[in-house]
């Protein structure tokens, strides 16, 4: 069935009124703040007579968008002309600061057979948890309606971006990517402490650890992937990775070929920005068969390492050559451990700029270039 659209209301709080719009089936409405189960609206009657919804059903969730049902007796079930939905973000800690304001989340639905699809990118946003509630209303000729008591509130969760998501962020990245540039070395920077650590404590090997939240809010990578971080960006003027970092003034550097050949594969994980010009785009490296690589294959767009707008390996003269795109700030995840004596640890005579840190950074919102119309 086709999903029901939605509109907002141009009412303010006091004034039960929707707007009616030619067919559509799904109609968005500002409606008074209920007290307990019941409307206190004054232009809403109650009448208890209407059957109140009960076990209700959340299923086929999306970022932006899920289908619900529910039973109902079948008393006066003709009398029903809309479904009021009452959808509230549920609020934590950890919640979604970006979320738009100021949106209807109460919202009147012509009542259209169920299961019913509620989308909505400028009310739902990805990965974030949500109450809702039902009422049956029955719409009078002067416009009033009467409702029945309010159902159980429930809850649920929004799902990640899926891939047809991703691969629109990633289109957007193609655009700004900029021309190629030669690389040799991926490069990981840190305090001395970690390494010392490291040695000690895991046989000389890094070991991946589970992405932060830095990034796109819907990320079907933050807090579930694990890798290892790494750079690869170069500067102009050198063709070496730079001096400073904002992570430590100690840099673990690795030939390219150790970690980024024709036995890995690639994926693209996110772009993004943090309220400045420029951007970041998140990569992924996973040996072929690993379980970094089974769980991108399932989530990731898929790129091929010889021809893609943001890094690549190909052969020339038997010899590997890897390019880097010059115009955004590749940040690349690889998903095995790496021993340290793969590669060497030196203090770089950099600064350290805490300033360019991307540790749980939050996407900016409003960027036209990194965001895509599904929630943030």
């Amino acid at each position: 069935m086709e999903a029901p659209r939605l509109a907002p209301t141009m009412s303010g709080p006091g004034s039960p009124c929707e707007e009616v719009l030619k067919n559509l089936s799904l109609e968005a409405i500002q409606l008074c703040e209920r007290d307990g189960n019941k409307s206190q609206d004054s232009g809403i009657a109650e009448m208890e007579e209407l059957p109140v919804p009960h076990n209700i059903k959340i299923s086929n969730i999306t970022c932006d968008s899920f289908k619900i049902s529910w039973d109902m007796d079948s008393k006066s079930k003709d009398r029903i002309t809309h479904y009021f939905i009452d959808l509230n973000k549920k609020e934590n800690k950890n919640s979604n600061k970006f979320k738009h304001k100021d949106v209807p989340t109460k919202l009147v639905a012509k009542a259209v057979p169920l299961p019913m699809t509620v989308r909505g990118h400028w009310f739902l946003s990805p990965r974030t948890e949500y109450t809702v509630a039902v009422q049956t209303a029955s719409k009078q000729v002067d416009g009033d309606y009467v409702v029945s008591e309010w159902s159980e509130i429930i809850e649920f969760c929004t799902a990640d971006y899926s891939k047809v998501h991703l691969t629109q962020l990633l289109e957007k990245a193609e655009v700004i990517a900029g021309r190629m540039l030669k690389l040799s070395v991926f490069y990981r920077n840190q305090h001395k402490e970690y390494f010392d650590y490291t040695r000690e404590h895991h046989g000389n090997a890094l070991q991946p650890s589970v992405k932060d939240n830095s990034g796109s809010h819907g990320s079907p990578i933050s807090g579930k992937l694990e890798g290892i971080f790494f750079s690869c960006n170069t500067e102009f003027n050198t063709g070496k990775p730079p001096q400073d970092s904002p992570y430590g003034r100690y840099r673990f550097e690795i030939a390219a070929e150790k970690l980024f050949n024709p036995n890995t594969n690639l994926y693209f994980g996110d772009f993004y920005c943090m309220y400045t010009a420029y951007h970041y785009v998140i990569l992924v490296i996973a040996p072929v068969g690993s379980p970094g690589d089974e769980f991108c294959k399932q989530r990731l767009p898929q790129l091929n390492i010889k021809d893609n707008k943001f890094l690549t390996c190909d052969e020339e003269d038997g010899v590997m050559v890897y390019h880097h795109a010059q115009d955004v700030i590749l940040e690349v995840i690889y998903t095995d451990p790496v021993d340290l004596s793969l590669g060497t640890v030196a203090e770089i005579t950099g600064h350290q700029l805490m300033s360019l840190s991307t540790a749980n950074a939050k996407k900016d919102p409003s960027c036209k270039t990194c965001n895509i119309s599904v929630g943030r």
